[in-house]
């Protein structure tokens, strides 16, 4: 397994990580399917979303694999008026990742991180390692100090 950009990023950082491949299904690329194949529970495995709020722009929403990203929450927490995910043939030309693949750590541009708060009710997370195929294991206050998230209530179960 090769190393990818979100690795290089946590090796530059001098974070301990751990990487586990997986099988891609191109028909199921469900953040619940990717915990299951990397044996973690689904409350352990975040997903990363890209959503666009006005007046403030694009963000990152990390959430786990078990919950929905909650609208109203993303847009308290980033002062936003209104927030929608962003088109699926957007996220690529945003993030430089495509859908299954999408890490706030090492994208194409800097974004705001908004992570569920839950993250810090587990001992290990795993993230897109950017691409797909590949989880990132490591610890949740690590992921919040490698992207610079900030940690609030977006996520409902």
């Amino acid at each position: 397994m090769s190393k990818t950009n979100a690795a290089r990023r946590l090796d530059q950082l001098g974070i301990a990580y751990e990487m586990r491949d997986y099988a891609v299904d191109p028909d199921d690329l469900s953040a619940e399917s990717v915990a299951a194949k990397i044996g973690l529970r689904p409350e352990q495995t975040f997903k990363t979303l890209v959503a666009r709020g006005n007046p403030h722009g694009i963000c990152f929403a990390v959430i786990p694999a078990n919950s929905e990203l909650d609208l109203k929450a993303l847009a308290a927490a980033t002062g936003n008026k209104k927030i929608d995910l962003v088109p699926l043939k957007e996220v690529q030309p945003l993030t430089g990742y495509i859908r299954g693949g999408v890490t706030a750590l090492a994208a194409k541009k800097d974004y705001p991180v908004f992570v569920e708060e839950s993250i810090h009710s587990v001992e290990v997370i795993a993230v897109s390692a950017g691409v797909r195929g590949t989880q990132l294991l490591l610890s949740p206050a690590d992921y919040v100090k490698a992207t610079g998230a900030t940690v609030a209530k977006v996520g409902k179960v």
